[in-house]
């Protein structure tokens, strides 16, 4: 059996797993369990077994995903998407289409405190949903503009899927954060613009609600500045290098924690249960779904480390990385075919895994391309913010948009098709998003270069 056709068995015994409800983090340690087992012989696989779990779990900076999943429950248990989307709505609400382009913005303010895709999906339909419904907006736009919104999760900093790529790319975890952000806004005005021509080109489907008073836009700036200044604290303190990701992880969930309490303190103190806020012991409960959360993560995690040291020990990583680099393929049309794999099978691997299972075998070959006369580091970036937004897409594409399911399962009056021909609109500017950044790497790198010259900048003032 050649390397390629044991990296395809072992690939197609995975798939196969999966097929039969096998959890993916179990399918993939399975199957390279047993692929490194028929290649190296069982003394060397119970070797390698008996220092796996530590060696994929004693890293530090693993400790940023439950933190950032703690802290999005905290956050989300309190109602505080609540006030971000309330605050949104009556700044922008009176607007054609203005609720609709309001959860966009709660939406990224949200994922910029939760870190995930499908939580921000499944939080903020709860919360914008009914009011569309009230407003008399059209399913197909309110389902799918919080199916795309809720995409934002993963794109806007901190995001969950960029820590693990940052870890498997070896990769400095701040610069990443800087890299996303700009791209996080340019989707976010995005899909505020495709709302705003939707509704102009195809009437009836958005109402203008009245327009909120200016005592009711101060009061919603106010309730919701709190979460702007936790966020303010995460941004200043991460980017200008007072603290690592990690303590700043550590930082945000402990002033969320301090906020939700202190609100619900002084909602039972006023007699104003608007406020939100949540008890001691609904705070204990939230640890409960991010340690399940955080066990998912790992054991995913876990079986893309066996997956990965089967497939290296085929050496199908640095053959493709020879091929690559000595094909005559002009390179953007190599990343873009790499891209398209990514969107391709999103339809049917969950992004986490997904991206676990083909970046140890991509990325070498991205490495190996002359892209802009970029240093390794700077491709390894840059592919990275591109793999997060092909991700992106692959959330809420057909025929499997996992996004998508998560709308539906709150909206249940509403038919699966009926989100995806919200959806559409929005995936026109999704393809123009990733062609910009493909051609132009400059955007992505910009707030790399910040960081970097801001860190120059502190290191020469000390």
């Amino acid at each position: 059996m050649s390397n390629i056709e044991f990296a395809l068995a072992t690939l197609g015994g995975m798939l196969a797993l999966i097929a039969i409800r096998v959890p993916i983090g179990g399918a993939m340690f399975i199957a390279g369990a047993v692929a490194y087992w028929f290649k190296v012989g069982d003394i060397a696989l119970l070797n390698y077994l008996k220092g796996l779990t530590w060696a994929r779990f004693s890293t530090y900076d693993l400790s940023v995903i439950p933190l950032f999943l703690l802290m999005g429950q905290f956050a989300a248990v309190a109602g505080l998407s609540r006030k971000l989307f309330q605050a949104a709505s009556t700044l922008i609400g009176h607007r054609k289409g203005g609720v609709a382009q309001a959860s966009i913005v709660a939406c990224a303010a949200f994922g910029a405190i939760c870190g995930s895709s499908v939580a921000t999906a499944a939080t903020m339909s709860q919360v914008a949903l009914p009011e569309m419904k009230r407003l008399k907006y059209s399913d197909r736009l309110a389902t799918g503009t919080l199916a795309v919104g809720g995409t934002l999760g993963i794109l806007i900093p901190p995001s969950v899927v960029l820590i693990i790529y940052a870890l498997l790319a070896e990769q400095n975890i701040v610069k990443l954060f800087a890299a996303a952000f700009i791209p996080g806004l340019i989707a976010a005005i995005g899909y505020i613009i495709v709302i705003a021509v939707y509704v102009r080109m195809v009437p009836g489907h958005a109402t203008e609600q009245k327009k909120a008073t200016r005592q009711q836009r101060i009061r919603a700036i106010i309730e919701a500045s709190p979460i702007a200044l936790i966020f303010s604290l995460l941004f200043i303190g991460i980017y200008g290098g007072f603290f690592t990701a990690t303590q700043g992880a550590a930082i945000g969930t402990a002033a969320m924690l301090l906020l939700a309490l202190g609100l619900k303190f002084i909602a039972n103190r006023t007699n104003q249960p608007n406020l939100g806020g949540m008890t001691l012991g609904e705070a204990v409960k939230c640890f409960l779904p991010a340690a399940q959360a955080t066990a998912m993560i790992f054991m995913v995690l876990l079986g893309a480390a066996m997956m990965n040291t089967a497939l290296a020990v085929s050496q199908v990583p640095n053959a493709l990385a020879d091929w690559v680099s000595g094909s005559g393929i002009p390179p953007l049309v190599i990343v873009a075919g790499f891209l398209l794999i990514f969107i391709i099978l999103a339809a049917v691997l969950d992004e986490i895994a997904l991206m676990l299972l083909l970046l140890p075998i991509l990325l070498p070959s991205i490495l190996a391309l002359d892209l802009f006369g970029l240093t390794n580091e700077y491709k390894a970036i840059w592919f990275g913010i591109l793999m997060l937004m092909v991700i992106e897409i692959g959330l809420i594409a057909p025929p499997i948009g996992l996004n998508v399911y998560v709308v539906a399962n709150i909206a249940r009056t509403v038919p699966i098709g009926e989100i995806y021909r919200g959806i559409m609109p929005f995936l026109i500017s999704d393809f123009l998003r990733v062609v910009l950044l493909l051609l132009i790497p400059q955007i992505t790198l910009a707030g790399v270069w910040i960081y970097e010259w801001a860190d120059a900048l502190q290191r020469a003032t000390r």
